[in-house]
């Protein structure tokens, strides 16, 4: 009745010159990576265990906050949750989407309009742009939201804000939330800066590190017994935990989870590129590899031996210095990452026509505290810059284990 996950044996022959020689951070080497890309494992996702939750909704109006990768997997092909429910004979009433859409297609930060599925006819609510929490109206007819969407654990990943605020919404409006826990492909470190208060935002909204290491069932649960809800609500949740999984096993993503994060190499960089989004540096939107080159028109091209030219694509319909010419690296033959690397943006802020136009105001949104920035600009080192993140991260790792489920 389940699909059995293999884990993609895809890529690597490692590693070459271009990727960080010189850089201080512990890296798995190719035959280590090699070795965990073939272990095979047999997750049975949260969506998969049905005979676990469909007696929860018999009689309900039903909504589902999901997108291309809500499926029940199967041997013979997969099905989508809201397809599987509606030929069990459920009500569902409406979808609800996240950043991307509910078909995954659209661009990072593109303003996506509600809808109607043209497969289900069913009414498709975004949650994104402005309307980022379920208003009352939309709950108004609902018994239970279902939220089933495969995260990456990271904190400027925006489906974990979605979840925040579809608790929230929940809480408020008395209906209880189920949670159908997917693997994180990101679970075998926790790393980066905690995030301030006063660079709260939509790509971070709990004082968290960059990389967290739960799955988005824990979340939930931290979600809630932290109380970061709005007036200190609790929402009425239950995490439909998954079978078979390892915290820190490699995990291969089988769908991919926005339309710029297309394979497991961009998804193991991306905790690390993402940073160039605050900076005027492209990290590969528009190109056949996003989050796995970085480059710009003001990186020295006699220190940067890599160069590519942004296009407009599905992904990213604008992407930074788009038709220019940039000069960077092609990290896609790099060594596995287990933990942030921050030598790539040291050196590319090292090595730019001008360090004044380097960092634009959304860095300290990513980051989450303006200290990053400043430590970069005095030439702090990478080790010197990871060391002030230790104390807040040990404090992090007690405060989760509460939630953890595997």
């Amino acid at each position: 009745m389940f699909f059995r996950f293999f884990k993609n044996t895809v890529f690597l022959f490692l590693s070459l010159a271009f990727s960080c020689s010189g850089s201080s951070q512990t890296l798995k080497s190719s035959e280590k990576e090699f070795e965990n890309k073939i272990t095979t494992s047999d997750i049975i996702v949260g969506a998969n265990r049905t005979e676990e939750y469909l007696g929860l909704l018999k009689n309900k109006k039903i909504g589902i906050v999901g997108n291309q990768t809500s499926v029940i997997f199967k041997e013979k092909g997969n099905i989508h949750l809201v397809d599987s429910l509606l030929n069990l004979g459920f009500e569902i009433k409406k979808v609800f989407s996240p950043e991307h859409g509910f078909r995954g297609t659209a661009s990072a930060g593109e303003l996506v309009q509600n809808e109607t599925d043209v497969k289900t006819g069913l009414p498709i609510i975004s949650l994104y742009g402005n309307h980022k929490k379920p208003t009352p109206d939309d709950l108004k007819d609902l018994d239970l939201l279902i939220f089933d969407i495969q995260d990456v654990g990271l904190r400027f990943y925006t489906y974990i804000s979605t979840l925040h605020y579809v608790m929230e919404a929940a809480a408020e409006q008395n209906i209880p939330i189920l949670v159908l826990d997917r693997p994180n492909p990101n679970s075998h470190y926790i790393d980066g800066p905690i995030l301030e208060k006063e660079h709260q935002s939509f790509v971070g909204m709990h004082p968290i590190p960059v990389v967290h290491g739960m799955t988005i069932g824990e979340y939930a649960q931290m979600i809630n017994g932290e109380k970061w809800l709005k007036n200190n609500v609790q929402a009425d949740l239950t995490v439909l935990r998954m079978e078979n999984y390892v915290r820190g096993q490699t995990y291969s993503l089988p769908i991919k989870p926005s339309p710029n994060l297309p394979n497991d190499k961009s998804i193991n960089l991306y905790a690390s590129l993402c940073f160039f989004e605050g900076t005027n540096v492209n990290a590969g939107r528009g190109t056949d590899l996003p989050f796995q080159v970085f480059g710009s028109p003001e990186l020295n091209k006699f220190y940067f031996d890599y160069s590519y030219t942004p296009k407009a694509n599905e992904g990213a319909k604008n992407p930074k210095h788009e038709g220019k010419l940039c000069y960077g690296k092609n990290l896609r033959y790099s060594p596995y990452l287990e933990e942030i690397n921050l030598e790539w943006l040291i050196e590319a802020y090292q090595n730019t026509s001008d360090q004044s136009k380097f960092f634009i105001p959304f860095f300290e949104k990513l980051a989450g505290t303006s200290t990053l920035r400043k430590q970069i600009q005095e030439g702090k080192t990478a080790e010197e810059i990871k060391a002030s993140w230790q104390e807040g991260l040990k404090e992090f790792e007690q405060k989760r284990k509460p939630y953890l489920l595997y």
